[in-house]
């Protein structure tokens, strides 16, 4: 019995053909759909930025019907001092985290992919495992060991009298945010060096070069392509960057462009939205023009090409005795970054106060865990990220499956600018994503139904994960054989219904795949949601900005131990899972 959705036989191919006999279902909807698909995504994608850029040059807010056109809130806002100490606050820091992102990211994927160190595939899943962990999570988790009052600093101050780091500098929150960011540099880096040609180093060793040089002269500067990429998105994520100036810079007095952007519109009694448009455009053009520099910069990018058809597969340098002193590096560096802070936040949520002078056990509490099942808040936002998460990781996945086969699978004059509006979100910080949402639902008539609730989260989360969800399945719609479309085209079936009955059911295990990573993302975000939710609609993460805005230290803690297990949860499922694709 074949059971395979692609039918060879002259039968089954004439089953995927319309009945003359069938109304409407017979008609080719192919072109509408498509259409159809551009115009929901150019919706999605531009509308939000367009009212920003609208609300910028108008003098009240959009549902104001007394405003008017002008220039003043760039006037006002580029006479606050303030506004240029947010910005120069928000570039230093952003150099740091790149410099410190890109420096363990690079050494990390060479270590990993390049050295024939022990245990390589438990080190690559341990270093990766941060992106998908909330960065106000693991924020949180160095405050609590590594913050002005942490575990390890009055533990340090006891001992030495004083302590050596200040992460209430911009300095200190740069690494922060370099370390947060590392992850993704080491991915980006890590798939480039798993796809170079290992002959130019073969031919390097053949002339007596060390290991050293080999990685300085060839395999360095192969890397150049992933490099730039990755430095520019880091530079871009220091920027964008809300959790951790919020959790150590707001209590400093530092202000960046993210903090400042939700005083302006989030933290006073009447919000200046024009000055908040004005700022927005200004971080959106800057982010923007970023990611055009990266593409002109990799614009050349055939120089960098080595895996031709007589490529060969990488071969881990032998370093020998040294590959256990880079594993015992990698190991403190994940005790240090990842492990202690998650672990220090676990025991935070069990006990009143967390010091280094006092057993933990004298002050032991379950408190924290009954406030979050007794007040209503907690439960609510637990549950909200939930559905958030549910019902809008198969809205997102059913949407990109569509975009994905226009793009890949159709020749329709969309394909092209479709793709470039799938991948333009990456240059959109999420605080701008919120924004543009939030005077969108108030400006247009009938769409203020949507303020405040969950759904406009959905589509707010959607646009911002529309880059991620797009890569995750675009290179399974480019392996399926473009005859098999062909086949179905000779017997009459239409884009449609050669994209429903054989391209979907051939990509399911990427599009489940997408869709426990899209689940992921919704889960952890927050930053475009602080300027959508209403009481009622909280989630986890901006309940966790608000409960630490307060100063209760204990249910923050409770309630990031429940978000990251149930993301571990997750992980652990969509690994699963990933195996079994591999060797299904």
């Amino acid at each position: 019995m074949n059971t395979s959705p692609i039918r060879l036989g002259g039968a089954g191919m004439q089953s995927l053909a319309p009945s003359p006999q069938q109304s409407w279902r017979g008609r080719d909807w192919s072109g509408l759909i498509q259409f159809a698909v551009m115009l929901m995504t150019v919706l999605l994608v531009a509308a939000p930025l367009v009212v920003i850029g609208y609300q910028s040059l108008q003098s009240n807010a959009l549902y104001d019907p007394e405003r008017i056109w002008t220039f003043a809130s760039f006037t006002h806002l580029f006479s606050m001092p303030e506004f240029f100490v947010a910005v120069a606050n928000s570039f230093k820091l952003a150099i740091v985290a790149t410099i410190v992102a890109t420096s363990i990211g690079v050494a990390a994927a060479i270590a990993i992919v390049r050295f024939d160190l022990p245990f390589r595939s438990w080190l690559e899943g341990a270093m990766l495992g941060p992106i998908y962990i909330s960065q106000l999570v693991l924020a949180l988790g160095w405050y609590v060991l590594y913050g002005p009052s942490g575990y390890i600093s009055l533990l340090v101050r006891d001992i030495f009298g004083a302590v050596p780091w200040n992460l209430t500098s911009i300095t200190g929150m740069g690494v922060l945010g370099g370390i947060a960011m590392a992850p993704a540099v080491m991915l980006y880096c890590a798939s480039s060096l798993a796809l170079g040609n290992a002959s130019l180093e073969d031919a390097a060793r053949c002339v007596g070069a060390r290991p050293w040089q080999v990685l300085k002269s060839v395999t360095i500067p192969l890397l150049r392509p992933a490099i730039v990429y990755s430095t520019l998105l880091t530079f871009v994520g220091g920027i964008e960057l809300l959790s951790i100036p919020l959790i150590f810079g707001w209590s400093a007095g530092l202000e960046f462009f993210t903090t400042f952007l939700l005083r302006v519109g989030n933290s006073q009694i009447t919000p200046d939205y024009g000055l908040l448009g004005a700022a927005a455009l200004l971080l959106l053009a800057l982010v923007a023009s970023l990611v055009l520099v990266q593409q002109k910069l990799l614009a050349h990018k055939q120089r960098y090409i080595t895996v031709r058809g007589k490529s060969q597969r990488p071969k881990p340098l032998d370093i020998g005795a040294w590959r256990w002193a880079v594993l015992a590096l990698m190991v403190v560096y994940m005790l240090m970054v990842v492990i202690l802070p998650l672990i220090a936040l676990i025991v935070r949520s069990f006990v009143e106060y967390l010091t280094p002078l006092v057993s933990p056990w004298e002050f032991f509490t379950l408190d924290n865990y009954k406030m979050l099942m007794e007040q209503e808040l907690y439960g609510r936002s637990i549950w909200n990220s939930l559905k958030v998460s549910t019902i809008g990781a198969a809205v997102a996945t059913l949407m990109i499956a569509i975009v994905a086969a226009v793009i890949q699978r159709s020749e329709s004059r969309f394909a092209r600018p479709l793709e470039m509006l799938a991948m333009f979100p990456r240059a959109v910080p999420g605080m701008i994503v919120g924004v543009g949402f939030l005077w969108l639902v108030l400006w247009i008539p009938g769409f203020s139904a949507l303020h405040g609730t969950l759904a406009i989260l959905i589509v707010a989360f959607t646009m911002r994960n529309l880059p991620s969800a797009y890569v995750s399945v675009a290179p399974s719609f480019m392996q399926i054989g473009k005859e098999i479309d062909q086949s179905a085209r000779v017997v009459g079936a239409t884009w449609w219904t050669t994209c429903c009955k054989i391209v979907f059911p051939i990509a399911r295990p990427a599009l489940i795949a997408c869709y426990l990573l899209t689940f992921i993302s919704f889960f952890k975000e927050y930053a475009s949601a602080v300027f959508l939710y209403s009481p009622g609609t909280e989630i986890i993460g901006t309940t966790l900005l608000n409960v630490w805005a307060k100063g209760d230290a204990g249910p923050v803690a409770a309630l990031s131990v429940i978000q990251l297990i149930l993301t571990l949860i997750l992980v652990a499922i969509a690994t699963r899972f990933g195996k079994k694709l591999n060797h299904g």
